[in-house]
This record gives structure tokens, C-alpha cells and sequence, in this order.
């Protein structure tokens, strides 16, 4: 029973010596020798390989004088392609709904996360609580400075330390 057009592209394609010989056809026709070089095999075994390709249609041979030049063949090609390309779409549609879902995902989880605490210096009771302005007020009229706070320690770092003896 013969196959169809497709499943022999399908079954040339599966040898991973015929798709490395297409692999070399890609880059420009070549004569069947230098097709064989590369491989462990005898020329006979590299022909076999070749009819097979060519009658899937995948590549073509021609007769130049004693020079027999392969070359890919485009046709075969793009029915596979198309035949992919339903298979393409479906992949496309997929990965762009997981895209959406992902971003709506992303979307609820910052909604959900509290915004971050700024880190720094704390102010006493005094200055933190209020409005920017009212806090601003409080720091501009000295109502809780740096200095107000060192001078209540009464000590220095050397004696906080018990560096000093005092």
C-alpha cells in the first residue's frame, strides 16, 4: 500500500543520517561523495538513504556531464509546514491565555501584598506622628533634634562602651 505524500516525509525524515544529509543540503547542492564524507557508511548505503529522501520528495537530484548534484527540493517541505501550522496556531493560543492568566495572577498578588515599610532612622513618638507638615513643624521649631536626644543620655560612646573610666 503506498503512502501518502506526508507520512513518507514523515518516515525520510525519522533517520537521523537523512535528516544530517539535509542538514548539508540546506547550506547549497553538493555532489553525492561529499554528501558521503562526513559518514561511516559505504556510497551505497549514503545512494539508499538519498533515494529515499528523493522519493519523499525532500530532495532532487540532477546529471551535469559526470557530476550528479543533490539539492532540497522545497515542496515536501511546505506541506509539512502547513500541516504544522494548525499545530503552530494552537501552541500560540495556549501560551498567550497561559500569558493572560499569569498577568491577571500577578495582578491579584500585588493587590494583596501591603506596601513596604520605609527603612531608616526612627523618629521619637513625638515627630512620627501627623501629617509631613506637622512633623516637619515639629523638627523646624527643635522640638525633638538629634542633639536633644544625645544630651539625654548623658553619656558618651566611649563611656557606653566602658572604654573610658568615669
Amino acid at each position: 500500500m503506498p503512502l501518502d505524500p506526508l507520512s513518507s516525509t514523515f518516515a525520510a525524515l525519522a533517520d537521523p543520517t537523512r535528516r544530517a544529509i539535509l542538514a548539508r543540503l540546506a547550506l547549497g547542492e553538493t555532489s553525492v561523495m561529499e554528501l558521503a564524507e562526513p559518514f561511516d557508511m559505504s556510497l551505497p548505503a549514503i545512494s539508499k538513504h538519498l533515494k529515499v529522501l528523493e522519493h519523499a520528495g525532500l530532495i532532487s537530484r540532477g546529471r551535469e556531464a559526470q557530476w550528479r548534484p543533490c539539492r532540497i527540493a522545497p515542496d515536501s517541505f511546505k506541506q509539512v509546514d502547513g500541516w504544522l501550522g494548525n499545530f503552530r496556531r494552537f501552541w500560540d493560543e495556549s501560551f498567550n491565555r497561559l500569558d493572560g492568566l499569569l498577568e491577571e495572577m500577578k495582578a491579584e498578588e500585588a493587590a494583596k501584598v501591603p506596601p513596604r515599610k520605609r527603612k531608616g532612622k526612627a523618629f521619637s513618638s513625638e515627630v512620627g506622628t501627623g501629617s509631613r507638615e506637622e512633623n516637619a513643624s515639629k523638627q523646624e521649631s527643635g522640638a525633638s533634634s538629634r542633639s536633644d536626644r544625645k544630651e539625654g543620655f548623658g553619656m558618651t560612646k566611649e563611656k557606653q562602651r566602658g572604654r573610658t573610666r568615669g
